[in-house]
């Protein structure tokens, strides 16, 4: 039957079909753990809590039904949803690539909050960022390797004269960012702003993840300690030479005064027997 529409009745009366108004059973429930309480309840039957009347000036509110809860509820009093608050994201300023000068969007990789151009698709890690999100590149190419999977670049573009020296601009103080060769023998040069982050042309956290995982990266941590050894060795004989010196500098001031010091442990023996059958 249409709602509002008339029929009519047995009685021979003219009547109107008008739809009763809908209204929802009230329910109680435990704020501590979600269980449904009965109106006579001052505690809850499954976890102990004190059953919570209806609030009126509450500050948490329910994203679900939007009723009002104590700030410490774990659980609605209305609905029974669990409350998983979250933190709210920091917003991140707009800033323009250092390489086209498009706005770079931000966007999370590795749970990371990062920029990323929409044009060359560079990466600019703000201030220490770099580390972690190298970290996290690196454990999700040996994972894909371990799985078989082969390791692809995101996406086709970058810096189009990159054989060339090209020094980009901090795209948050606009100062010129050093060149940094990674690991000093990884062949992928990474622009950096000691103050402010550091820029990945498109492919180049890839590429470093897939050095890190390489045999190159074994290699060049044994060239870095052979090269600290030999100089840990330079640095020991430098100090024998001056060692040395100060020495001879003694046995001068020795002869000096008429007493000339003997070197080897022969010639001092024959000294002191000469002494004695004197």
């Amino acid at each position: 039957m249409v709602p509002d529409s008339t029929f009519d009745c047995r009685c021979g009366a003219r009547l109107q079909a008008t739809p009763p108004e809908t209204a929802d059973a009230p329910i109680r429930r435990c704020t501590a753990c979600g269980a449904i309480a009965s109106n006579e309840d001052e505690s809850c039957a499954y976890c102990g809590s004190g059953i919570v009347a209806t609030i009126d000036g509450g500050s948490l509110i329910c994203p679900e039904c939007y009723a009002r809860n104590l700030d410490d509820a774990r659980f609605c009093l209305g609905c029974g949803i669990a409350f998983d608050p979250q933190s709210v994201g920091t917003v991140m300023p707009e800033l323009r690539c250092p390489c086209c000068e498009c706005w770079m969007a931000a966007r999370e990789v590795g749970g990371l909050e990062i920029y990323e151009c929409p044009k060359c698709f560079g990466l600019w890690a703000p201030e220490d960022r770099f580390d972690t999100l190298v970290d996290r590149a690196t454990a999700a190419a040996r994972e894909s390797n371990d799985s078989g999977d082969t390791a692809l670049p995101r996406v086709d573009g970058g810096n189009p004269a990159k054989y060339a020296v090209e020094y980009r601009r901090c795209p948050t103080c606009d100062a010129l960012m050093n060149r940094r060769n990674f690991q000093k023998r990884s062949g992928v040069i990474i622009d950096q702003c000691h103050e402010h982050g550091t820029w990945l042309d498109a492919h180049e956290l890839e590429r470093i993840a897939g050095f890190v995982l390489s045999v190159r990266a074994e290699e060049a941590r044994e060239t870095e300690a052979r090269i600290s050894a030999s100089r840990e060795r330079k640095a020991a004989r430098d100090a024998a030479f001056r060692v040395q010196d100060t020495s001879s500098d003694t046995r001068s001031v020795y002869a000096g005064f008429g007493h000339v010091q003997k070197s080897s442990a022969a010639s001092t023996i024959v000294d002191l027997l000469a002494g004695i059958l004197r």
